[in-house]
């Protein structure tokens, strides 16, 4: 076979799919993988195709075009080390490395530093979209060493989901770690977007509503601007019946939920760089809080709360939890662009945040028609401090936020836990507060640590002897 276009190492099914997707769109692949089994069934798969597998690493590079480019499809850290360091002794100057994993943007950071000196480009990017999106089209976010952007840029926008209007959604995000940085943002949203959905199908059961009668309200909120990704496959998944019991699938799927750590990141950092995003802590926490079933089937035996009472006034209900969707959404949404803006002024990367939504606008998991609105408000306004604050989601908010309230409050008269709801009102309602009770924060901190404090009516740092053993 002739030199290949490039080389991919991970062919799990993501590394599979993309790819098929490459070589659909015109690019010859190269792929490999640790695993022999993997490589027989890629080669099986990629027969009559062009694309092939090979054995080993060297034998890889060296059935690449020059200059090289090299995607990595392996799981986040030690892995990626390992392959990078092999890598490194094969490629030579103006070669390039992708890696498409989920990887905390600082390791992608340090790597970038490691080949310092060799030549050797490194791209760290987001890839989103799940197999389904690899094989048919994935948002993308690279970002990295901006000498790559040129040479990688003809088949990651090829291969990309491309919105309404054309535009790949596939854009680069700036140096260092800020592709991989977008992406831990982009999940942890999805973490919080996800908890919100199953908020309201937590209340819907509680109000006595079936399976297949929240089925058909998602799907028709789906024809509106509740339109995205998630909403669609919830109507889908609710629809769905387990074949031996002839029960909705998702009532015979036990409640723990799963996760592999990027909406932890988004958390973690969110408090390192003094950005509120609770919506999206709380969805973790919810998660976090799932797995303690065991523990939970006692408490539920031992702790007393409200009964559940068939509601009689659905045709109320049903456009509340719509708009407090909406009104939520927003608010998770407000929250990990802020965090966008604030690893930006960290860093330094210049991210493009009209680009990062425009990205987001298909392929992805978070995708929806709410993107679209961000990327207007972006565009319009580079520097807008936060989405709430623009004139379209001021509006927005002013017509869904009464709503977000009554849910939140059903929800707790009801006793059906809504982390998710309930923090995005309560960020939004301390974003809107131009004074909060923070002064007597700093007074208690001044009280036993001599902290200090801010007045309002004169500049300058003070401290107060509040009690009389302070001031002998």
């Amino acid at each position: 076979m002739q030199a290949t276009t490039l080389g991919l190492i991970g062919l799990g099914v993501m590394g599979e799919n993309l790819a098929l997707n490459l070589e659909r769109n015109g690019f010859s692949v190269t792929g490999f993988d640790l695993d022999s089994h993997k490589r027989e069934a890629f080669a099986q798969r990629t027969e009559g195709l062009n694309a092939c597998a090979v054995n080993s690493l060297a034998e890889l590079v060296a059935n690449l075009q020059l200059p090289r480019r090299v995607w990595l499809m392996v799981p986040a850290g030690a892995p990626v080390d390992a392959v990078l360091n092999e890598l490194r002794t094969l490629l030579s100057p103006g070669d390039v490395v992708i890696d498409g994993g989920n990887t905390l943007y600082r390791d992608t950071q340090r790597r970038i530093e490691s080949l310092e000196g060799t030549g050797i480009l490194y791209v760290g990017s987001g890839v989103s979209g799940g197999e389904e999106g690899a094989l048919n089209g994935p948002a993308l976010m690279p970002g990295g060493s901006s000498e790559a952007w040129p040479l990688v840029r003809p088949f990651l926008q090829a291969i990309a989901a491309k919105a309404k209007d054309g535009q790949a959604c596939c854009e680069w995000m700036g140096p260092g770690g800020a592709g991989h940085f977008v992406k831990m943002v982009h999940n942890g949203i999805e973490y919080a977007d996800m908890q919100i959905i199953c908020e309201a199908y937590a209340l819907m059961k509680n109000l006595g509503m079936t399976a297949v009668q929240m089925s058909t309200l998602f799907r028709e909120w789906a024809q509106g601007e509740l339109s995205s990704y998630l909403i669609d496959i919830t109507a889908d998944i609710l629809m769905h019946k387990d074949p031996e019991t002839d029960h909705a699938l998702v009532e015979m799927i036990l409640d723990t939920a799963e996760q592999k750590g990027t909406g932890k990141w988004t958390s973690q950092v969110a408090l390192d760089l003094g950005v509120s995003a609770p919506t999206i802590a709380d969805a973790v926490f919810a998660r976090t809080l799932s797995a303690l079933k065991p523990e939970r089937v006692i408490a539920s035996k031992l702790l007393k709360g409200p009964q559940p009472q068939v509601a009689s006034n659905l045709d109320v209900v049903s456009p509340q939890l719509k708009n407090a969707l909406m009104a939520a959404k927003i608010c998770a949404y407000a929250q990990g662009f802020a965090l966008l803006k604030a690893g930006d002024q960290e860093y330094d990367w210049q991210l493009p945040m009209d680009k990062v939504a425009s990205v987001w606008r298909a392929g992805c998991i978070i995708r929806a028609h709410l993107l679209e609105d961000i990327r207007r408000a972006f565009a319009k306004q580079h520097d807008l401090t936060n989405l709430l604050v623009d004139d379209h989601f001021v509006r927005v908010m002013a017509e869904c936020q009464q709503d977000l309230r009554e849910v939140v409050a059903m929800a707790a008269m009801k006793g059906v836990p809504v982390p998710a709801f309930m923090s995005a009102l309560s960020y939004y309602d301390a974003y809107r507060t131009e004074r909060l009770p923070a002064n007597l924060l700093q007074a208690q901190r001044d009280y036993f640590g001599a902290h200090t404090y801010q007045r309002l009516d004169k500049p300058g740092k003070f401290h107060t002897p509040w009690n009389k053993s302070q001031q002998s």
